[in-house]
C-alpha cells in the first residue's frame, strides 16, 4: 500500500465511519479514493479531510448524506438543476375548470386515484396490499 495513505479498513477507524458508509459516500460521488494497483481503496490525507468536514457539514446543518449528494447532482446536472429552480419558483396553478372552493376537493381525489393506481400495480408483487384491501 501506499505510505501515505490509509485502507478502507484505517480509514474507517481514523473518522468514525463505518467501511460500509465509507463505500456508500464513495459511491455517491462524495468523498473518492484513489486506488491501489491491485485495486484496494486508498485514503490520502485530503480524502479524511474531507470525510471529517462531511460528519460536521451533516450535523452543524442537521442534513443526510442523501442531501449532500442531491447537492451534488443538482451542481453538475444543469437540467434538474434548471428543473428544481423552476418548480420552486412556480406559482400553484388552480386548473379553470375547477371552482376555488372546490381546488381542495379536486387535489385530494387527484392523489386517492394515484394511490389506488399505485395499489393495483403492486398487488401481483405483494400479496400482503391485497389482503389488506380487503
Amino acid at each position: 500500500m501506499d505510505g501515505g495513505a490509509l485502507t478502507i479498513q484505517e480509514s474507517a477507524q481514523t473518522t468514525g465511519w463505518s467501511a460500509r458508509m465509507l463505500r456508500y459516500i464513495e459511491e455517491a460521488g462524495l468523498v473518492v479514493p484513489n486506488r491501489s494497483p491491485s485495486g484496494y481503496r486508498l485514503y490520502g490525507p485530503a480524502e479524511l479531510q474531507r470525510l471529517r468536514t462531511l460528519r460536521h457539514l451533516l450535523a452543524e446543518f442537521g442534513i443526510e448524506l442523501s442531501d449532500v449528494g442531491f447537492a451534488l447532482r443538482l451542481q453538475s446536472d444543469q437540467e434538474l438543476s434548471d428543473a428544481v429552480s423552476a418548480w420552486l419558483l412556480a406559482p400553484a396553478i388552480r386548473p379553470t375548470e375547477v371552482t376555488d372552493s372546490g381546488w381542495l376537493a379536486y387535489e385530494q381525489e387527484k392523489h386517492l386515484q394515484l394511490l389506488a393506481a399505485a395499489a393495483n400495480h403492486l398487488r401481483p408483487l405483494n400479496p400482503a396490499i391485497e389482503e389488506e384491501t380487503r
